[in-house]
């Protein structure tokens, strides 16, 4: 079967789905997108992500002219279409198409596309036990990166180093503090206690990261979302990341040192447990 992608209102051949030169995400990055896990063809925590896309166009000044309704019918039709049962959705919406020039344009609608891909979601169970490194990087984003914006090329260059460095991941380090991964949220584990960056301009409020901190509390674990600094993170008991596509992930070294007791440690496999208990329950999905 060809994998197929949506195209304002189409389903087309991914070789066939293209936009015009001009679309102002190619030439500004003047777009907001999202990414959903799917498990059991299902798609995880839907809402939340239609939330935070409409709170990001509304930021941006991009009017997407389709209801949440009939966007959620499009997505399950394009997922359906592709015949996977776990996968991730991507979902890009640009200001539109129009002549080149940075002012916003008079009357251009918003291009929206969609794209599904297979996805091996039993990996991250399997690096639950093994865990991950990750290496540290300075933050040199834009000043908003609260707004998931296509304008990623610093967390490209983050990533493209931790993938050089034989890690999983890169945290950004703004002067001493820990902000958050080039794509993912980040968390250290001192004394029972569990901490991440507060929301706010400075990180992306992940939709994992917003899940796990509602199980911990429902689970009466102690969350402290502060700032945490990169000496924090090298003494702490143990570390972990958050994302859709990992949902949670033991970080055993950090910049070549050994976190913790460089496994994964309780924290993280009591917060494991509660994560993959709500895939389960939202999705049916079990590795």
């Amino acid at each position: 079967m060809p994998q197929l992608a949506y195209v304002n209102g189409r389903i087309l051949p991914l070789a066939d789905a293209t936009l015009h030169i001009e679309d102002r995400g190619t030439q500004f990055g003047d777009a907001v997108y999202e990414v959903c896990a799917v498990m059991n063809g299902r798609i995880l925590d839907w809402q939340p992500h239609l939330v935070r896309l409409r709170r990001n166009l509304a930021e941006l000044g991009i009017t997407l002219d389709i209801a949440d309704g009939p966007l959620t019918l499009q997505a399950r039709r394009l997922i359906a279409a592709n015949g996977h049962a776990e996968c991730i959705i991507y979902m890009q919406v640009s200001r539109g198409t129009a002549k080149r020039d940075h002012a916003f344009p008079g009357a251009a609608p918003a291009n929206l596309v969609m794209t599904v891909r297979r996805f091996d979601f039993a990996q991250r169970l399997r690096q639950l036990e093994s865990g991950i490194a990750v290496i540290t990087q300075p933050d040199n984003r834009w000043g908003r990166v609260d707004i998931k914006t296509t304008g990623l090329l610093p967390n490209v260059l983050a990533k493209q180093a931790a993938k050089q460095a034989g890690a999983f991941e890169a945290w950004l380090v703004a002067g001493e503090t820990v902000r958050e991964g080039s794509s993912t949220n980040a968390w250290i584990v001192k004394d029972g206690r569990i901490i991440t960056h507060p929301t706010g301009t400075a990180i992306l409020p992940g939709i994992a990261r917003d899940s796990l901190i509602r199980l911990a509390h429902a689970a009466q674990l102690v969350v402290e979302q502060r700032p945490f600094t990169l000496a924090e993170a090298l003494a702490a008991d143990e570390a972990f990341l958050t994302s859709t596509t990992a949902p949670i992930l033991p970080v055993v070294r950090m910049d070549g040192t050994a976190v913790g007791n460089g496994r994964t440690g309780p924290v993280v496999r009591r917060l494991a447990e509660l994560v993959w208990n709500e895939v389960a329950r939202q999705t049916g999905w079990r590795a």
